[in-house]
């Protein structure tokens, strides 16, 4: 092989390669070389298409001069027919027309008005007297040429975030703008489409696992933009995925395909799911909670997106997706386990930090950078250069420790062995109380001998040699004395705060005699 590719390219490379993509298209999607992609391809003893069988896909059906938009419930003619123009259809808007110019002022394309004429008013006119209206008072456009990128049922599927339509924040009582989360297969066009009033990286996979169940499968490909949620890293030839996506994907047997940055063509069947979307329901709309909001949408969804005429395949998009749903990927028995994770340095006690409790790492790597996966029951310690597994924990308390036999040092580690010097050379009482204090608790100690050796800066050297001194005296060998003895001996004596009343009273009674006396005098 003429180049060596990190795990995630591999995967994605071997993915594209069982899809039956030849190598020239694996090039143009990955970025990676011919001869590369097919090494690694014959060394996963996957069949590579040879040089004279590229071959092209099927031609797309040439329009028939149907409108796409239109529902078939309420336009009876079949695909292949033109509809005719006729002053009754035409006519048919005039009752219509003071809704139809509130629509258009409200920024409404002819399709959505329509809609929203038979759902609401019972319009009993078709779509295209509604356009030819609404053309009238537009204008009409001509739309600009794009390539279409022909793919097989369940090989791919692409995902994006739009801008959603106002919702009403139940916690502040204000209208926030929501987040469009769109999920569009590549044969079918068939589109889930959730809202949101945030995003993270849980979130990101939990919008893809309910599209997944909507689905009632997984397509083998995801293509997606270079939004931190699904990339980290964006690069032409590695970009960096997120774990938490990464993993994710494993789980539903997908592979994540990022776009090259500023390439919105490569996924324009989501960009104009979303523009759809945007366009024809949302456009204009309030609503008063979240899930009003996707009702709405979901009724939107059911009743006009998927029984419309498609304007690239000139079929209906439910008959499309029925035909692509068997080829699905089945789902997993078992949901995904989210996760946070992170990097950690592992602490001269040979364990790393994770909200507030600690957990061992392999001897060796002592302040070296581990990334670090924790959930409600687990903390995972991983290789950042492999991403294999160090070690696996349970879950602590806060301030708890969990250090694995193998992971003890069978020696005082060098850094451990200078902490108690400098501790020696601060104090004479506070070197042989870190000492004792570390041959009794061990690796645990290294972190509260450090918190010992800082306690100088606030109480001064012989305050702290004081404590360790009464430390030792009473045999107790613990932090938490030597930080309460000198809280204690800060604070002012409790005898003075209980007698300060009394005083000020007996003061008070003092002058109030002085002053009878000196009256009795004159």
């Amino acid at each position: 092989m003429s180049n060596v590719l990190n795990e995630e390219k591999r995967k994605q490379v071997i993915a594209l390669g069982q899809l039956g993509w030849s190598l020239r298209r694996i090039q143009k999607a990955t970025r990676i070389r011919r001869e590369t992609a097919a090494g690694y391809l014959k060394a996963a003893g996957i069949a590579i298409r040879p040089p004279g069988a590229w071959g092209k896909g099927p031609p797309a059906k040439p329009a028939n001069g149907v409108t796409a938009d239109p529902d078939p419930s309420h336009d009876p003619k079949p695909a292949n027919e033109m509809t005719t123009d006729s002053r009754c259809a035409a006519s048919a808007c005039e009752p219509y027309r003071e809704l139809i110019e509130q629509g258009l002022t409200r920024s409404r394309n002819a399709v959505s008005i329509w809609q929203e004429l038979v759902d609401n008013h019972g319009f009993a006119g078709s779509y295209e007297s509604v356009k030819r209206f609404v053309r009238k008072r537009i204008g009409s456009q001509v739309p600009e040429a794009r390539a279409v990128i022909v793919t097989a049922p369940g090989e791919e599927a692409q995902v994006d975030y739009g801008t959603g339509p106002l919702v009403r924040d139940s916690h502040t009582g204000k209208y926030r703008r929501t987040r469009l989360f769109v999920f569009t297969l590549g044969f079918s066009r068939k589109c889930i489409r959730l809202l949101s009033f945030q995003s993270s990286s849980r979130i990101w996979g939990e919008l893809h696992e309910t599209a997944f169940r909507r689905m009632g499968g997984t397509p083998k490909v995801i293509v997606l933009d270079n939004l931190r949620e699904g990339v980290l890293q964006p690069d032409v030839y590695d970009p960096a995925i997120n774990p938490l996506f990464r993993d994710l994907l494993a789980h539903y047997s997908c592979v994540a395909m990022p776009c090259r940055i500023r390439d919105p063509d490569r996924k324009g069947k989501v960009e104009s799911g979303v523009g759809h979307a945007q366009k024809t329901p949302l456009k204009g709309q309030r609503f008063e909670n979240l899930a009003e909001a996707q009702a709405y949408l979901d009724r939107w969804e059911e009743r006009w997106a998927d029984t419309r005429i498609h304007g690239t395949t000139k079929r209906q998009v439910a008959a499309m997706f029925a035909e692509e749903k068997p080829a699905l990927q089945p789902l997993p028995i078992e949901p995904f386990r989210y996760y946070q994770y992170g990097d950690r340095t592992v602490h001269l006690d040979g364990c790393v930090e994770v909200e507030a409790a600690y957990y061992s790492a392999p001897p060796g790597w002592i302040g070296r950078r581990v990334r670090v996966q924790w959930d409600g029951t687990h903390v995972r310690l991983l290789d950042p250069r492999t991403g294999q597994l160090l070690r696996e924990h349970l879950r602590q308390e806060r301030g708890r420790h969990r250090i694995q036999e193998q992971d003890r040092a069978k020696r005082t580690p060098l850094g451990v062995v200078a902490l108690l010097a400098r501790a020696s050379q601060t104090g004479e009482n506070i070197g042989t109380f870190c000492a004792a204090l570390y041959e009794r608790q061990g690796e645990p100690a290294v972190r509260r001998l450090q918190g010992i050796l800082s306690f100088h800066k606030k109480y001064g050297v012989a305050r702290v040699d004081e404590a360790c001194a009464a430390a030792l005296e009473l045999e107790a060998y613990d932090y938490r004395f030597v930080r309460r003895y000198l809280e204690r001996r800060s604070e002012p004596p409790m005898s003075l705060r209980q007698v300060d009343p009394l005083i000020r009273q007996l003061t008070l009674y003092r002058d109030l005699i002085e002053e009878r006396t000196k009256g009795i005098h004159e």
